[in-house]
């Protein structure tokens, strides 16, 4: 790789930093090239990127963004880094889906929105309820009080009804 090689690198890789609202950088050693694509599938399928990074270059496009100093100091053997664009934590739940069929894979370290975690934490951000669960749940709860009014109105509706039919029968006789 030469020099623009390189730099061309360092500008793609800092690029997604700067897009990405979740990294999960990974370590792959003893992972079956068949695994691999079995891991990007799904990681497609979820629309996150992952790449294969040389650590120096990932390290030179970490440097020139501020906030990931605590990065650098993981990022040595091979690392993957799966890049989450709309959901910051969705990455979690496809690695640790992974890390129980295949134990060598491993997380070393995430960052979600500008948040630093260690990778024994990946139980914990893969509990996270996923950005399309959290907008249904407050969804769901700006609609429950509306349903209980609307019902609420329907009912007195009903009476009110019931007690003109009951005077128009009482008119009518």
């Amino acid at each position: 790789m030469n020099k623009s090689e390189k730099e061309q690198a360092v500008a793609e890789i800092q690029e997604k930093v700067s897009k990405a609202q979740g990294m999960f950088f990974t370590d792959f050693a003893g992972i079956k090239v068949e695994q691999m694509t079995e891991l990007r599938r799904e990681f497609r399928k979820s629309g996150i990127e992952y790449t294969v990074v040389k650590n120096t270059l990932a390290k030179k496009a970490l440097q020139n963004v501020s906030g990931y100093d605590k990065v650098l100091d993981k990022l040595v053997g091979p690392t993957g880094i799966a890049f989450a664009y709309d959901d910051p934590a969705a990455p979690a739940k496809i690695i640790q889906k992974f890390r129980e069929k295949n134990e060598k894979f491993s997380l070393k370290i995430c960052v979600i929105e500008k948040q630093v975690y260690d990778g024994s934490r990946l139980k914990e951000l893969a509990s996270m309820p996923s950005r399309a669960e959290v907008v249904a749940g407050i969804l769901g709860s700006i609609n429950s009080p509306i349903t209980g009014v609307i019902g609420t109105i329907n009912a007195v509706l009903r009476d009110v009804v019931g007690v003109l039919g009951a005077i128009e029968q009482k008119k009518a006789a």
